[in-house]
C-alpha cells in the first residue's frame, strides 16, 4: 500500500506531532519568564533596612535605582561576596560572569526618601558606594506579553483540530480536514460476512421482501426490462430486538455488492453544516460503487418529523441533514442501483416527506416472533450450546410468549451460564426455564430478610391471584406460583397467557379481575389490604383507560377512540376532549375497576378454605405449579362444560 501512494519511493514526509505545539508554547513561556518578567528575574528580593545594614557594613559596591519601575538592583563587592550572609545569593547567578547580575533587587517607596537615606549612611560611614539612576524599557517582555494568548489559542485551536480530522494533516493528498466525510463502514463483495439469510430465523415476510431486494441488484434487467424500476428504498420497523439489523446484515452476506453501514447518529455533530456534508460524501461513495446498497440504522436520530417542538429556529443542524438526506434519495436517477435500507422503532416520529413513495417505497414491519418463529429462533440460537438432553422446542417456544429474538438468545445465553454456575457439563430444560425466570422477574433472593407475618400476606396475596383465574375461563393459565423474592417483588405468579390477535371485552376484564385476586384475597382473609398491590393497580388502571380511551369497549362513552396511531399530536399540549368527557372517563375508569375488585373478593369468598388451603401450601413449599392447583381445585369448571359439549357436536 506504501508503494501505491508513493510510487518514486521518496521519503515520506513526516507527520507534524502534536508535541511541537506544547514545545512551542512551553518556549513562549520560558521567553516571556527572562525576557518580560525583569531582567533579574532570578535575583534575590531584600528590603530597606536590610539594604541600609549592608551598606553601613561596606558590602554594597554599587546601587542602581530604576526610577521607572521604583526598583533598585544591588551589587555587592568581591569580599562582601565571600561572607557566610551572602553566600547563598551569590551562588545563584544567572549567567557566569556575576558583574551583569545584580546580587539584590528592592522595591522603594518615595524616591527622595530613599535616596537622602543611602546619602546619609555614606556620610556617616564614609562609604565611596556608586549610586546612579536608570530607566527600564521592556519592550521584548511587552511584545511576549502581547502575543503569548494569541499563540496559546492558535496552538489550542490547531492541536483540536488535528485531532478531530483523525491526524490527516500529514496524510495522502495533504487533507487537513475530513470532519465532513462520511463514517459509513463498507463491506464490499471480498469481505467475509459470515451473516446470511440462513442466519435469520423466523420474519418469513421480512426476509422476501429483502431478498428481492438483493436479486434487483444482482439481475436488475429481470426488472427493468419490463418497465419497472428498482425501489429506491426499504424501511425497517418494528419494536427493539426483533432482528431488524440482523436482516441488514444477512443482506450484506447474501448481496455480494458495496454495503455500507453506518447509523443515524453518525451524521449528527456539534458544527454547522457537517451532517449534510456527511450525507453528501456518503451517497458520493454509493454512487462510485454502484450498485450498492446503503444502510442507516436508528434512523429516527436524523429523520424526525421537522417543525415539531422547534425551540431552535429554522436552522436547526439536525434538520438540516435530513433536508440533504431528502435530496440525495429523490435525487436518484433509475439506472444508479443504489439502495438505502433504513432500520428504526420509531416510525412514529419520522418526517412524512422521509416516508413517502420515491424514497422509502416499502414499509417492511418487523413483528415479535409468533410460536412457530420462536421454535425457529430457538434452533438458530441452540447450535453451539452444549446440550444434556433432546429439547421438546415446542415447550420452550410456549414458555416465551412475547419474547424477541434477542430475548430468545439471552435466554440461550443465560441457560448456558446457569449451567456453567452449577458446574453442570451441559445444559438442561431446567436451566432454560430458570433463565425464563430470571430474565421475566429478576434474580432470586432468598436471603432476603421477610418477617413471618409480611411472607403470610405474600402467599395470601400469591394464592389470590392463582385462585382467581383459575376460577375465570379467559384468564391465562397458571404455570406456577412463587413467594421466594426475585428482583423488585416479593412473590409472582407465573401465567401463559394466550397469543390472541384480537382481544374482545370479557376477555381483558377477566384479566383484569385475576390481576385484582391478590388485593382481593388480603381483604378476604385479614380485612385490611396493603401497598403490596401497586404493579396490579398499574396494570388494571392501564387496561381499563385503553377499553375507554383507545379501543371504544365502554357502553357510556360509545364507540369512539382518542387515540392517534400517526404519533403526530395535532392538539398539542390540549386534551382532544373535553373536561366533562374527561370526568366521564375517570368514572368509567374507576367503575370498572371497582366492579372486577368486587367480583374478585366474591369467588374468593365463595372459595375461602381452598384459598387457605393454597397458601398453607405456599407457605411450606414455597413453589407451586399447576398441578398442586388441580390438586385442591379440579379441573377448571369451564373445561368440565366444554367436554360436555364435545359429544353433541
Amino acid at each position: 500500500m506504501a508503494k501505491e501512494n508513493n510510487p518514486n519511493n521518496a521519503p515520506k514526509k513526516p507527520r507534524l506531532s502534536s508535541w511541537w505545539i506544547y514545545g512551542v508554547v512551553i518556549a513562549l513561556i520560558i521567553g516571556f519568564q527572562f525576557f518580560g518578567g525583569s531582567s533579574f528575574s532570578s535575583t534575590e528580593k531584600t528590603t530597606t533596612s536590610e539594604l541600609q545594614e549592608f551598606l553601613r557594613n561596606g558590602d554594597i559596591s554599587k546601587i542602581v535605582i530604576i526610577t521607572n519601575t521604583r526598583q533598585a538592583k544591588v551589587y555587592l563587592t568581591e569580599e562582601a561576596m565571600n561572607k557566610d550572609v551572602h553566600k547563598g545569593v551569590a551562588e545563584k547567578p544567572l549567567f557566569p560572569s556575576t558583574s551583569l547580575v545584580p546580587q539584590y533587587v528592592l522595591d522603594y517607596g518615595d524616591l527622595q526618601i530613599f535616596q537622602n537615606e543611602i546619602t546619609e549612611i555614606k556620610k556617616e560611614n564614609n562609604l565611596d558606594t556608586i549610586v546612579e539612576f536608570d530607566t527600564e524599557s521592556n519592550v521584548l517582555g511587552e511584545i511576549f506579553l502581547t502575543l503569548l494568548p494569541f499563540a496559546l489559542i492558535i496552538g489550542i485551536w490547531i492541536y483540536l483540530m488535528r485531532r478531530m480530522s483523525g491526524g490527516a494533516g500529514g496524510g495522502a493528498g495533504g487533507q487537513i480536514f475530513n470532519i465532513g466525510k462520511s463514517k459509513a463502514k463498507l463491506f464490499d463483495e471480498k469481505t467475509d460476512t459470515r451473516t446470511s439469510f440462513k442466519d435469520v430465523a423466523g420474519l418469513e415476510g421480512a426476509k422476501e421482501e429483502v431478498q428481492e431486494i438483493v436479486e434487483f441488484l444482482k439481475n436488475p434487467d429481470k426488472y427493468t426490462s419490463l418497465g419497472g424500476k428498482i425501489p429506491k428504498g426499504a424501511l425497517l420497523v418494528g419494536p427493539p430486538g426483533t432482528g431488524k439489523t440482523l436482516l441488514a446484515k444477512a443482506v450484506a452476506g447474501e448481496a455480494k455488492v458495496p454495503f455500507f453501514s453506518l447509523s443515524g447518529s453518525d451524521f449528527v455533530e456539534m458544527f454547522v453544516g457537517v451532517g449534510a456534508s456527511r450525507v453528501r460524501d456518503l451517497f458520493k461513495q454509493a454512487k462510485d460503487k454502484s450498485p450498492a446498497i446503503i444502510f442507516i440504522d436508528e434512523i429516527d436520530a436524523i429523520g424526525r418529523a421537522r417543525g415539531k417542538n422547534n425551540f431552535t429556529g429554522s436552522n436547526d443542524e439536525r434538520e438540516n441533514t435530513l433536508n440533504q438526506l431528502l435530496t440525495e434519495m429523490d435525487g436518484f436517477g433509475t439506472n444508479t442501483n443504489v439502495i438505502v435500507l433504513a432500520a428504526t422503532n420509531r416510525a412514529d416520529v419520522l418526517d412524512k416527506a422521509l416516508m413517502r413513495a420515491g424514497r422509502f417505497d416499502r414499509q417492511i414491519y418487523v413483528d415479535l416472533p409468533d410460536l412457530n418463529e420462536r421454535k425457529e429462533i430457538f434452533e438458530v440460537h441452540l447450535r453451539p450450546i452444549k446440550t444434556a438432553e433432546t429439547l421438546d422446542l415446542d415447550f420452550l417456544a410456549k414458555q416465551t410468549p412475547g419474547f424477541s429474538g434477542a430475548d430468545i438468545a439471552n435466554v440461550c445465553n443465560e441457560a448456558a451460564l446457569i449451567a456453567a454456575r452449577k458446574e453442570k457439563k451441559a445444559v438442561t430444560k431446567q436451566d432454560f426455564l430458570d433463565a425464563v425466570d430470571r430474565i421475566v422477574g429478576g434474580l432470586e433472593k432468598k436471603n432476603k430478610i421477610i418477617t413471618p407475618d409480611e411472607k403470610k400476606t405474600i402467599a395470601f396475596h400469591e394464592a389470590g391471584h392463582a385462585t382467581v383465574s383459575w376460577m375465570l375461563e379467559h384468564a391465562a393459565p397458571l404455570v406456577k406460583v412463587t413467594i421466594v423474592p426475585r428482583g423488585q417483588s416479593l412473590g409472582a405468579a407465573w401465567y401463559l397467557p394466550e397469543e390472541r390477535l384480537i382481544v374482545r371485552p370479557e376477555q381483558m376484564l377477566d384479566e383484569m379481575c385475576a390481576t385484582m385476586g391478590g388485593r382481593a384475597a388480603e381483604k378476604v382473609m385479614f380485612g385490611k389490604i396493603s401497598t403490596g398491590a401497586l404493579s396490579d393497580l398499574e396494570k388494571v388502571t392501564k387496561q381499563a383507560r385503553a377499553m375507554v380511551t383507545i379501543y371504544g369497549l365502554n357502553d357510556e362513552l360509545g364507540n369512539i377512540t382518542y387515540y392517534d396511531s400517526s404519533g403526530q399530536n395535532e392538539y398539542g399540549f390540549t386534551k382532544p376532549y373535553s373536561e366533562e368527557t374527561a370526568q366521564k372517563i375517570d368514572q368509567e375508569i374507576s367503575k370498572m375497576i371497582e366492579e372486577q375488585y368486587q367480583r374478585a373478593i366474591k369467588l374468593l369468598e365463595d372459595n375461602k378454605d381452598k384459598l387457605t388451603e393454597l397458601a398453607e401450601r405456599l407457605l411450606d413449599k414455597e413453589v407451586i405449579f399447576k398441578d398442586d392447583l388441580e390438586k385442591i381445585f379440579g379441573q377448571r369448571p369451564f373445561e368440565k362444560e366444554e367436554e360436555k359439549l364435545e359429544p353433541a357436536e
